[in-house]
């Protein structure tokens, strides 16, 4: 039985009260773009000269709604994709299976990168949060992580199942991963199999794994925006939060759970995501002499993220920070509310 998140009355209420499903349409609809694809791919219309913008219009569509799906796969980790938290779980396991990762090392790995944000026991910031890896090695692996993020996507969650200091000591919890992994293989080596004796890698290539391979390079893009270059432990200082006010960022920002508002979201880990920018709005009004790292514009939150990119690609001790960390208990649950993990607080940046 996968691990449960516990969660109070009140946060019990307000999960009960949002509604999902409209956020969810990236499942379907990504579905339709393939199969809109597939259609055109597949010699059922007679193809002109404007069939190879419509496939690569579908292929843009298609990618977009994936990227969502990464954002659908942190809500389910959470379990605050929907009431149940079985429907959640599975959910969660669909959708890893669809990206290569298992739904439970990706939520072991993402309870320790709430409880430890930017500390050496980040695992889901590594190698940006480790200062065991040398410069050369987050220069060259950034590149890798962009450009390939469909296959460092499933190496980073794997590390906390295959390294031999996983902190993952419960015998039940590894043998749910290994069968997650085991239903992974089957059914990429399924879909794989009928690809390969249909004749048809051309069209999967197109329709499946190229909008995959775009999905990646966005989710990674935006990791990369939230966190690189982000010194402080503390979760509101050390994450960046793009609030959307143009429609565009709004429809994105609704379908991806809200996910942008990223501070309120790594403080409060248990909050329904219907909550975030009013937690935010809230910390704003309460300390209005703190200049929270939060941008209107997304463009913005990148330019402040390129430098660190570019060339000294880290978080916390990577990026500068001297704080003393705290010695703390292993933790096995997303906390209702995550303190800091070093001592003192670090200087805050200022944000337009």
């Amino acid at each position: 039985m996968a691990s449960v998140t516990q969660f109070t009355p009140d946060e019990e209420r307000s999960l009960g009260e949002k509604n999902t499903l409209p956020r969810m349409l990236s499942i379907p609809f990504a579905g339709l773009g393939m199969g809109l694809n597939g259609f055109l791919l597949g010699g059922f219309v007679a193809w002109n000269q404007s069939t190879p913008w419509m496939v690569a219009a579908l292929t843009a569509f298609t990618a977009s709604m994936m990227f969502c799906w990464t954002s659908a796969l942190h809500e389910a980790a959470h379990q605050t994709l929907f009431k149940s938290r079985g429907l959640s779980i599975w959910c969660g396991r669909f959708l890893g299976t669809m990206m290569f990762t298992p739904y439970t090392a990706y939520r072991e790995v993402h309870i320790r990168h709430h409880a430890y944000l930017n500390t050496p026991r980040d695992w889901e910031l590594w190698p940006y949060s480790d200062p065991n890896a040398s410069l050369g090695f987050r220069r060259a692996f950034v590149w890798f992580d962009l450009l390939c993020g469909v296959a460092s996507g499933p190496i980073i969650y794997g590390r906390i199942f295959f390294h031999r200091d996983s902190p993952i000591k419960s015998a039940a919890t590894r043998r749910e991963i290994r069968n997650e992994y085991i239903a992974i293989a089957a059914v990429w080596g399924a879909i794989w199999t009928y690809v390969a004796l249909t004749h048809q890698w051309t069209a999967h290539i197109l329709v499946v794994l190229l909008p995959m391979y775009v999905a990646a390079f966005m989710q990674t893009f935006r990791k990369f925006t939230e966190h690189l270059g982000m010194s402080s432990f503390d979760p509101l200082q050390g994450t960046r939060t793009v609030l959307p006010r143009k429609w565009l960022l709004r429809l994105s920002s609704f379908l991806n759970f809200d996910i942008f508002i990223h501070g309120p979201h790594h403080r409060h880990p248990r909050l329904t995501h219907t909550t975030l920018e009013a937690k935010l709005n809230e910390y704003q009004r309460e300390n209005p002499e703190v200049n929270y790292p939060a941008y209107e514009r997304y463009w913005k939150a990148m330019f402040a993220m390129f430098p660190s990119m570019i060339f000294n690609p880290g978080c916390g001790v990577n990026a500068g920070n001297t704080d003393h960390l705290q010695a703390t208990s292993e933790a096995e649950d997303f906390a209702s509310d995550v303190v800091p993990s070093g001592g003192k607080k670090a200087v805050m940046r200022s944000a337009s």
